[in-house]
């Protein structure tokens, strides 16, 4: 049984990184199909600036979009002026940092799948009159479809134990953006809270071994559909 402490990360961490996972599902499966079917000038400086979260330090990553999406920064003064609207300090700004995080994996586990999807095939069906946006939503998209599962499932663990950024960007504030790994955080700092603490590593690795689990059920069932049967 869960405790009232326990419930609460577990719910916050699973809404922040759901949001993350879906807002950039779209903008990641764009960007890979762009990297993995287009040369154009500029393009690696692009693949550079995806993959930047995975080598830059989490807590920079929080600092960049503190200074940019802040009260105060670039844009974050226009969403507090024109909306009045902050996403620092919320669990909203807490699913932006996890998605900006996770969406390096998201990018590369999709443009790995579309990269493994036969041109030939594409090919074929312009040659039958499909243009460009047919043969992605009816060809390539669905045989690329275990790949952006995986990529997805690979986000959202990757968002679900997100740290450094949240700290930084949403900070640590219960009930609203004290996801597990800042819960587990909380009480490191807490003499005598050693068997709560570890009730909660406890929680944080079942929960993702359930999500890669789902993550590898969910492509073998999808590659089993898709695999050619024998008449």
């Amino acid at each position: 049984m869960l405790t009232p402490l326990e419930s609460e990360a577990l719910l916050i961490s699973l809404r922040v990184a759901g949001v993350a996972v879906g807002a950039i599902l779209v903008p990641g499966v764009a960007v890979a199909w762009l990297l993995a079917r287009f040369e154009f000038p500029g393009k690696s400086l692009l693949d550079g600036l995806v993959h930047l979260p995975l080598v830059l330090p989490p807590v920079v990553v929080g600092y960049l979009l503190l200074v940019t999406l802040g009260r105060n920064g670039v844009i974050g003064q226009w969403l507090q002026a024109w909306f009045h609207f902050s996403l620092p300090f919320s669990w909203q700004g807490a699913a932006l940092a996890g998605g900006v995080m996770a969406f390096p994996l998201l990018v590369r586990a999709v443009r790995l799948s579309l990269e493994a999807v036969d041109p030939g095939l594409e090919a074929a069906a312009r040659t039958l009159g499909a243009n460009r946006l047919r043969v992605l939503m009816t060809i390539t998209l669905p045989l690329a479809l275990p790949g952006i599962i995986t990529g997805a499932v690979l986000a959202f663990a990757r968002a679900l134990s997100e740290f450094g950024a949240t700290m930084t960007f949403a900070s640590n504030i219960p009930g609203e953006t004290r996801t597990l790994p800042l819960a587990l955080y909380s009480l490191i700092q807490m003499p005598g809270s050693e068997a709560a603490a570890a009730r909660l590593c406890a929680i944080s690795i079942v929960v993702a071994m359930i999500s890669l689990m789902a993550s590898e059920a969910l492509a073998r069932r999808t590659r089993r559909r898709m695999a050619p049967r024998d008449r």
